[in-house]
């Protein structure tokens, strides 16, 4: 029996991971039961935990005593009358019952020490319960140390993001849940599993106990499918997952990676099928753009009027005669022309006419002189 109780202590430490300070058995009720029931309490850490009894090696619920608001004793303490004390939470209140006033007194100073981090004095307790209380408190106290550190310095502007924000707050846990969690019951998970098991053979859930998870999974077999529900813990250290020998992993994201390890990669996570669209459309075109699609129109061909160049009196070449002689017109008459026509001008713009008349006189004498030789 002694060997099953160090077994029983072993196993919840590794589930639990946190120091055992006190244990007993009480009664418990929440204000809308009527009736108490009875459990098997143990104290780790600033967290109750109870049991069906004391040979349980897993929790049915848990109380985190960090969220007390206040403890009020039901009647005043008294030698043979049982104690009962009211734990205000945060978000329900909880009736303690104990038929021994002594362990009343000590559930009651434990609990204390442990939420006030300081020991109650108005206790009826000895000295050596006291100094028990003093252990637990230095232990609390060095378990939730943080070490001073020098504060950082100021980031530099020029470092600073725009959106960053000095209220900024951490990331919830919920932001890091895992694709195949559903807000769903158990019924409801294995439903899904077994209506669509195309979608995968893993759900993560909510449990029934607060703040912790359940696993549940559809795994084929020869004879057909089974499912599974696997209970996920959460502590201060991670995420345990209840197993024959207990897994603390530090994320639920490491909880559906450790399952898939486990069953070699042959289950999938439950993931909903999304609809996808098959055409691609044109968006409209805004209201400022006009497009017409009617036939190009043939632009006209633009009426260019021709260049009109002056007429240059120009003097034809000699015509040549039959018997292979020129025939070279009178001088005379071209300066005569020449002449008249600068006198009408009144001007000197016909200097390059001029010039060009001489010019072509002197060719005319050579060619005279050259023609006279042959003969």
């Amino acid at each position: 029996m002694f060997q099953n109780n160090r077994a029983v202590l072993k196993r919840r430490a590794t589930i639990t991971l946190l120091p055992l300070y006190y244990s007993g058995p009480l009664l418990k009720k929440n204000t809308r039961e009527k009736d108490f029931k009875n459990y098997y309490g143990e104290l780790r850490g600033a967290t109750l935990f109870l049991y069906t009894d004391d040979t349980q090696d897993t929790y049915l619920e848990k109380l985190e005593l960090e969220q007390l608001k206040s403890m009020e004793l039901a009647s005043p303490y008294q030698k043979k009358m049982p104690t009962v004390f009211t734990l205000s939470m945060q978000t329900e209140e909880v009736q303690l019952k104990m038929d021994n006033a002594d362990r009343g007194e000590e559930w009651r100073g434990y609990i204390m020490t442990v939420v006030k981090k300081e020991i109650p004095t108005k206790l009826q307790l000895l000295p050596g319960q006291f100094m028990k209380l003093e252990e637990v408190l230095a232990s609390e106290q060095a378990r939730n140390f943080l070490p001073s550190r020098p504060p950082l310095p100021r980031r530099p502007t020029f470092l600073r993001s725009p959106s960053s924000s000095s209220d900024s707050s951490p990331k919830k846990q919920d932001s890091e849940m895992p694709a195949c969690f559903f807000s769903v019951s158990r019924q409801e998970a294995e439903r899904m599993l077994e209506t669509n098991p195309e979608n995968g053979s893993i759900i993560l859930r909510p449990s029934t106990m607060p703040n912790n998870y359940a696993v549940t999974m559809r795994q084929p077999k020869d004879s057909g499918a089974i499912l599974k529900h696997y209970r996920v813990t959460s502590t201060s250290a991670g995420f345990v997952i209840e197993l024959d020998t207990a897994v603390t992993v530090s994320s639920l994201k490491d909880v559906i990676a450790y399952v898939l390890e486990k069953t070699d990669y042959r289950l999938n996570p439950y993931v909903l099928c999304q609809p996808y669209d098959t055409r691609i459309e044109p968006s409209p075109l805004p209201k400022c753009v006009n497009v017409t699609h009617s036939t190009s129109k043939t632009l006209p061909r633009a009426q260019v009027k021709p260049v009109q160049y002056p007429q240059s009196k120009e003097t034809p070449p000699p015509a040549e005669t039959t018997d292979g002689t020129y025939v070279f017109p009178d001088p005379s008459s071209y300066n005569h022309d020449l002449n008249s026509s600068w006198r009408a001008s009144g001007s000197f713009e016909n200097e390059e006419r001029i010039d060009l008349h001489r010019n072509w006189r002197g060719e005319i004498h050579h060619l005279q002189e050259s023609n006279l030789g042959k003969i």
